[in-house]
């Protein structure tokens, strides 16, 4: 049992979410480590004084749905430990059949795993070994106790030794005195007893079951004179492997139900355990792995002797730990799958080694989704750098039209001046002739500096949000960035490039975390009022100096460094909105944060009259 336990703790080591059980008072009545170290120590406190520092149900509360017998997995964001967690709820149904709640908080802030401990379980469990009573005596052949210890009186509900010796054993002691003539034709035959379970009947009559291993006591003579031997009173000791179950099966629960894949296996990698999270990541059902299938099988090539290497070294986490490292792993469909392990070494009570265990976490979506973010910065960095060159070749091509085109006329006049059969007539042609090609080129250069419009379809502005506040929620969170989203019900689609506005709002994210650098709040708020649709975006950063407020939108303008910018993010993100018939106006104070607010039509408008209409709504 010591092995299962020490076994079990090793288990809970390794798992890093936040546990903890509630009845239905709502009685906090076991935390692990994790749990506490994210809010405190709570046992024997109300959860929701723990987790909202409250006298009354958290708002978001979804116990009652537990107790009904439902298993929730949501995400919750909590205040108190200003983070966002995976919330897994299941309902515990008690020996006694009362109802108790299993929650595990899984950190989805930083995605970092942490090792779950065991260690107010080993208290509970040592105290359960250390109170085993165990009687001792000496009887007669004839059925009379002639000495005894404290513990064997205080098992058979005697006030004083005296009282005990005066019983008859085969009529007070037994249940069935038929079992008093069992025991002495065993032990007269065999000289002893070992472990004979029997039934004794408390000083009240209340039976108890009890381990009875005795010996004969001979005289001189070889004759039989009684019996002596030693009790274990089973009572507690049943009561104890009935907690022991009680316990194993609710810490398999726990393995089991973890959103994190566990397995197990002894020192020759052979898998013994295999939790469900571990089937549906890699495939392999329990059934075909637990005594079946070798460790090795899911990992590279030589990579599980590399794991075990690291966790007997003191490099990754002290010796017999490795923490959240880097890590592949093969499906049974052959796919390779990033993620990270947690693992550690069992030992058994004399310090050996005798099993490892360990979970992991499939880090497949984050990884994508950082892939996804840096190719979208990519791109979006790469709109600016063309948008910029594109109005530059304009600005210079229509800078030479104006000039370019007074040559051309004066060749004009000039020939007109000049007899074609003239030597200096043909100079002239020469001169026309490359003044049009250079004016060709420079009409090329005008067309590459405005290309064909962005494809435009109807598009609703919340979409569009919701998806790049998603794509950004964790890179903001891990800037100590919250997000604050207000968007309008029933906003209505726009006609607008859905890529040019991703590309706007990017833009603003991105100017918002830098200038958030200790971290703050990014909010979006949309509204629908007089045929537009309004799009404000604020953050709590640095603000902007009043005598830089009427320059951003300027091309190659910028208060950042020369590493972080060049000045072309809002000078494109202008362009873009003022192609959509829209305007982009902004407040912001040294210190007190920027707000931009954006308005665009919600059709099409005709040009002539759209500086009249934004005149109109223009906050």
């Amino acid at each position: 049992m010591d092995k299962e336990k020490e076994m079990l703790k090793a288990i809970f080591e390794t798992i890093e979410e936040g546990i903890y059980v509630i009845d239905q008072n709502y009685t906090i009545e076991y935390m692990n480590s994790q749990m506490v170290e994210l809010f405190g120590e709570g046992t024997g406190k109300k959860c929701h004084r723990l987790l909202n520092d409250s006298d009354t149900l958290c708002p978001w509360c979804r116990a009652p749905e537990v107790f009904r017998g439902n298993r929730l997995h949501w995400e919750l964001y909590v205040p108190k430990a200003d983070k966002t967690f995976a919330l897994t709820e299941l309902p515990l149904k008690n020996p006694d059949g009362s109802m108790s709640k299993l929650c595990i908080f899984r950190d989805i802030t930083e995605r970092k795993q942490r090792e779950a401990k065991l260690a107010a379980s080993e208290e509970r469990y040592q105290n359960l070994f250390e109170h085993v009573g165990v009687g001792v005596y000496i009887s007669s052949k004839e059925g009379r106790f002639l000495d005894a210890n404290q513990a064997f009186i205080q098992m058979m509900g005697y006030d004083s030794k005296e009282e005990l010796l005066n019983i008859d054993i085969t009529r007070d002691l037994y249940v069935r005195p038929s079992d008093r003539r069992k025991f002495q034709e065993m032990i007269e035959r065999d000289g002893r007893v070992v472990e004979y379970e029997v039934e004794f009947k408390r000083k009240d009559g209340t039976p108890i079951t009890v381990l009875l291993t005795s010996h004969v006591r001979y005289d001189h003579h070889g004759n039989v004179l009684g019996y002596e031997g030693i009790t274990v009173d089973l009572t507690e000791r049943y009561m104890m492997e009935k907690k022991l179950r009680e316990a194993r099966d609710f810490m398999n629960k726990i393995i089991h139900s973890s959103p994190s894949p566990i397995m197990a296996a002894d020192l020759k990698g052979n898998i013994f355990i295999w939790n469900r999270a571990a089937e549906e990541t890699l495939g392999y059902p329990a059934s075909e792995t637990i005594g079946k299938m070798h460790i090795t099988k899911i990992y590279p090539e030589g990579l599980a002797y590399r794991i075990m290497k690291m966790i007997r070294s003191p490099e990754h986490g002290g010796v017999g730990l490795l923490r959240s490292h880097p890590m592949l792993y093969v499906r049974q469909d052959g796919k390779v799958i990033d993620g990270t392990l947690s693992a550690a070494m069992i030992y058994d009570d004399d310090g050996n080694e005798v099993a490892t265990v360990g979970s992991f976490v499939d880090m497949t979506d984050r990884i994508e989704m950082e892939r996804t973010l840096r190719s979208t910065q990519e791109q979006l960095l790469q709109s600016e750098k063309l948008a910029a060159m594109g109005r530059l070749t304009s600005q210079i091509a229509h800078e030479l039209n104006n000039p370019l085109f007074g040559i051309m006329n004066t060749l004009e006049l000039l020939k007109s001046e000049i007899p074609p059969e003239n030597k200096r007539r043909k100079l002239l042609d020469m001169s026309l002739s490359e003044t049009v090609r250079l004016a060709e080129m420079l009409r090329k250069m005008l067309s590459f500096s405005k290309p064909d419009q962005e494809e435009k379809s109807q598009v609703n502005i919340n979409t569009i949000i919701d998806e790049l506040l998603m794509l950004h929620d964790k890179q903001l969170r891990e800037n100590s960035i919250k997000i604050k989203s207000e968007l309008a019900d029933n906003l209505p689609e726009i006609y607008a490039s859905r890529n040019q506005l991703r590309q706007v709002f990017l833009n603003m994210i991105s100017n918002a975390r830098d200038a958030m650098p200790e971290g703050g709040t990014l909010s979006f708020k949309t509204r629908h009022q007089n045929d537009h649709v309004f799009i404000e975006i604020s953050d709590t950063g640095q603000g902007i100096d009043q005598e830089n407020i009427n320059k951003i939108f300027d091309s190659f303008f910028t208060t950042k460094d020369t590493v972080k910018g060049v000045g072309l993010g809002l000078s494109v993100c202008y362009g873009f909105i003022r192609d959509h018939g829209g305007d982009i106006k902004v407040r912001s104070s040294a210190g007190e944060g920027t707000t931009f607010t954006i308005f665009l039509p919600v059709s099409e408008t005709p040009a002539e009259n759209r500086e009249n209409e934004l005149d109109k709504t223009a906050p």
